[in-house]
């Protein structure tokens, strides 16, 4: 593989005249401005959404097209080529703007990679997030593998990790899995894995053995210590979900509670930033976690609160009136919303056991297997749960180092 990295560091000062922020250039600039001849002459195809854009907000697919590449094919991950859908079966489609086909990668079917026969190039540009779970690698990884078979070099637009690239958190998968048939989390990595889209594809063609031509260019004068709010790029929320930063920040571990009967606060403008149900009791949950975990709240500040979800998309207490656990990040070197994830579950665990009920089969996809429900519902305390998680966290510090590209 051959990387690509930009010519030079971002200047300081953001697009918002912010002191003391790095104004960081995603990929797409740094193609159109220093690394065209990847696609000058060639034949491209797009695997993007609505999170492939430019500082100025301008499309990827407007931009290539603008700068005399032959942009020939769209393909379009989870939650569509608008980023809007929050549903499986999103069917192909036509751009309106540039009359292209859209092809999706998440209809529910085989995906139609025939578009692929008359390019010579694909480019990715897509929008991670930071934890296991989030699906538009997989989306990637499965291109790379008929890219591969007709010799079509695939270049990776990187983009920053919006929570930052230095920390590693949580259980870790021990083998490599199918991105088509497990979408969420097929790679053998932990629930935060401190890695770009980029990294993430690299490390995924050779997890896969695709071998295919994969080469990245690399986000201009992002370093792996920023967030995302300290890069001078607009928020464009990944998914209908994911409503900014914060959210993000909890995600790797308050995801966990998606495959319980708790709400994650879908249905309401602050998804993933608590969790709730009619039967909780927020002041009992705060007390055990302080009690039994306080280890737990490094970095993060527990209150009390309520919310009513309206039309949530995973279905969970519409219209009702629910009392929850708010959470707000003050330390991000310190929190760690995996070990707050494991402690509030074994809590409830603790304090509700037959209230709290698990989606078994799909509580194991997102935790890399029964491991983690079981310990739980075995009563295990939250410091052994995360002790467990060390070695394998050690080893892949280790395993990801060759493909860190920042």
């Amino acid at each position: 593989m051959r990387l690509f990295s930009p010519l030079a560091t971002a200047a300081l000062l953001s697009a918002c005249g912010i002191p003391g922020r790095a104004q960081v250039r995603p990929g797409i600039e740094v193609l159109l401005a220093d690394s065209m001849h990847l696609v000058r002459g060639q034949r491209v195809a797009l695997l993007t959404n609505h999170t492939g854009v430019d500082r100025a907000g301008h499309r990827d697919a407007d931009l290539l097209i603008a700068g005399g590449v032959q942009l020939k094919a769209l393909f379009s991950p989870e939650h569509g080529y608008q980023g809007a859908e929050d549903r499986e079966g999103l069917p192909d489609a036509i751009d309106s703007a540039t009359g292209l086909p859209i092809y999706s990668l998440y209809s529910g079917k085989r995906p139609n990679f025939s578009a692929l026969d008359s390019v010579q190039v694909l480019l990715i540009d897509l929008q991670d997030i930071g934890g296991r779970y989030y699906t538009y690698v997989s989306s990637a990884a499965e291109m790379l593998g008929p890219a591969a078979a007709r010799h079509v070099r695939v270049v990776v637009l990187d983009r920053p990790n919006p929570i930052g690239g230095l920390l590693v958190q949580g259980n870790t998968r021990q083998s490599t899995g199918d991105p088509v048939r497990e979408r969420v989390g097929f790679l053998p990595i932990p629930m935060r894995h401190g890695m770009t889209i980029g990294e993430l594809v690299r490390m995924a063609n050779d997890a896969l053995g695709t071998a295919a031509d994969v080469h990245v260019v690399t986000a201009a004068g992002w370093r792996r210590s920023q967030y995302f709010d300290s890069t001078g790029l607009p928020w464009v929320r990944p998914s209908p979900n994911m409503p900014d930063l914060e959210s993000a920040s909890h995600y790797p571990g308050i995801a966990l509670f998606e495959y319980t009967n708790l709400s994650v606060g879908r249905g309401t403008p602050t998804a993933f930033q608590w969790i709730g149900a009619p039967w909780l009791e927020p002041e009992r949950v705060l007390e055990w976690v302080k009690r039994m975990a306080p280890d737990a709240t490094t970095g993060v500040t527990l209150s009390p609160a309520a919310f009513k979800p309206v039309a949530p998309t995973d279905g969970k207490y519409d219209g009702v009136d629910l009392r929850g656990v708010r959470f707000a990040v003050t330390d991000r070197g310190h929190y760690d919303p995996t070990h707050l994830a494991v402690a509030i579950l074994a809590g409830l665990k603790a304090l509700y056991p037959d209230q709290l009920r698990f989606n078994a089969s799909a509580f194991d996809r997102l935790a890399a297997g029964p491991a983690l429900r079981e310990a739980l519902q075995s009563g295990a305390t939250p410091r052994s749960i995360w002790s467990d998680w060390e070695t394998a966290l050690a080893s892949f510090r280790v395993a990801r180092s060759k493909y860190l590209l920042y």
